[in-house]
């Protein structure tokens, strides 16, 4: 039986990477590509001599060629959190159009099953909750985060045009929060946010009066479901997530508890168009893929704290997280 190949977009980033991993060790050979705008060569750096991974530095908002059969495409590539979005918003926009556009033509031309990496993002500032797929959602279009929200939005609108139209065998998963090892220090998300800020012994921020709420969904759960709905036969969005909520002010005692730090918690002004609820509802997901996370918070936190604590030093205190200089030419 021939070995199954599969290409994943952004294989660099901490989902992307955690993604290779796992087609890696269910058989696949696995071409993983990141232009690394964002993503980070070490968290493939394992990968290197392994002899069904193949990587290549690439683009993909410019066109694609890929050699021989293709079975599977993941498109995973693009900035995910405010502070790389806000920075960098026409390569966001693009590489939810342009790159989506591209990565659909390779999927037609090789006939590939192509699973979209979407996001609980699209049901913006959210008036349902818990957030079902069937949601329009709430979304600020010409708001600073407008740039993540509708580049998704466009994203999983062109994928099921050519899932209708071409008859092109398409998957979108939305995603929600999702953290563990491999995530980047300073990127703006509350819980790398929280953790640097910990191992730092600074005071931990809270945007807002702390009220708002989050679902985190450890690493492993994430994959999980994502592996499962790209082998299912079903075509429409699925939310993957985890449905425990917590507000941000309790996670930060959480957080403050779990590292053992004495540092307090501040409070300042909240961003614009920041979610104040993010939960999913996981009935579908439970019902086609039969799938639900496993692993509570207490215990992936302590995974992902292990990880941040065995950063190098120059790591922790690094406060420029990525240069975008040359991605932002005039």
């Amino acid at each position: 039986m021939n070995q199954k190949r599969v290409l994943i977009t952004g294989a660099a980033g901490f989902l992307g990477s955690h993604l290779c991993d796992r087609f890696i060790s269910e058989g696949y050979f696995v071409i993983g590509m990141d232009n690394f705008i964002t993503g980070d060569p070490k968290n493939i750096g394992h990968l290197a001599s392994n002899s069904n991974f193949l990587f290549i530095q690439h683009d993909v908002t410019n066109f694609i060629n890929i050699e021989g059969d293709l079975d599977y495409i993941l498109h995973f590539a693009s900035p995910a959190s405010p502070i790389d979005y806000l920075k960098i918003p026409i390569q966001t926009l693009k590489v939810g159009s342009i790159g989506t556009h591209n990565l659909l033509g390779l999927a037609k031309a090789k006939k590939a099953r192509l699973l979209i990496a979407s996001t609980s993002e699209v049901y913006g500032d959210p008036l349902v909750h818990p957030q079902t797929e069937d949601y329009y959602g709430n979304v600020n279009t010409i708001g600073p985060r407008g740039v993540y929200d509708e580049a998704k939005r466009f994203q999983e609108s062109i994928t099921m045009a050519y899932h209708r139209f071409h008859g092109l065998e398409t998957r979108i998963v939305r995603i929600f929060n999702t953290y563990g090892p491999r995530m980047r220090l300073n990127d703006g998300r509350v819980i790398p946010a929280f953790m640097g800020q910990a191992l730092r012994g600074e005071d931990l921020t809270v945007f807002g009066d702390g009220i708002q709420t989050r679902s985190f969904c450890y690493v492993t759960d994430q994959v999980e479901g994502i592996y499962r709905l790209l082998l299912s036969d079903y075509a429409n969005p699925v939310n993957i997530g985890n449905p425990h909520e917590i507000t941000i002010k309790d996670f930060a005692e959480e957080i403050i508890s779990l590292t053992g730090t004495t540092q307090k918690v501040i409070y300042k002004d909240l961003p614009v168009d920041d979610p104040m609820q993010r939960q999913p509802d996981i009935t579908l997901a439970k019902k086609i893929l039969g799938w639900e996370p496993k692993v509570g918070r207490v215990e992936g936190m302590k995974k992902t704290f292990h990880y941040f604590k065995s950063l190098t030093e120059a790591e922790l205190y690094k406060s420029e997280h990525k240069d975008f200089s040359n991605y932002n030419k005039e």
